[in-house]
């Protein structure tokens, strides 16, 4: 079964940091741009940051620049997300998802959720003091 399968969510207080991982199962993500999304209820689903495969290019949302980091371990099979300086408005599930590297314009610049092949389901951060 092919699968993405996000952890390390929860609550943290303003200020406070959160490392994310996104697990992939059933296939490999070598060749594969990984996306994190995330979703405040009410809100659309928006893009955070984005890594391509063939060099690690990076892009994030102007809203977390210089506060999260994307990286990924292919031997590990992993993607990582790590928060800091958590804000309130940072609250919301946390998603990665897998689109071919092919498409990278679309799914790290445009941020096309139709472009993305696999979703996982979510982890919730929640920043409140």
């Amino acid at each position: 079964q092919l699968q993405l399968v996000e952890s390390g969510g929860g609550l943290v207080q303003p200020g406070g940091s959160l490392r994310l991982s996104c697990a992939a199962s059933g296939f490999t993500l070598d060749y594969y741009a990984i996306g994190w999304f995330r979703q405040a209820p009410g809100k659309e689903r928006e893009g955070v940051s984005c890594i391509s495969s063939s060099d690690g290019a990076t892009t994030y949302a102007d809203s977390v620049k210089g506060r999260f980091t994307i990286s990924r371990d292919n031997a590990k099979n992993m993607v990582y997300l790590q928060m800091n300086s958590l804000k309130p408005e940072d609250t919301a599930v946390y998603y990665c998802a897998a689109g071919a590297e092919e498409q990278l314009f679309r799914l790290c610049v445009l941020w096309s959720l139709d472009e993305y092949d696999y979703w996982g389901q979510g982890t919730q951060v929640t920043v409140s003091s």
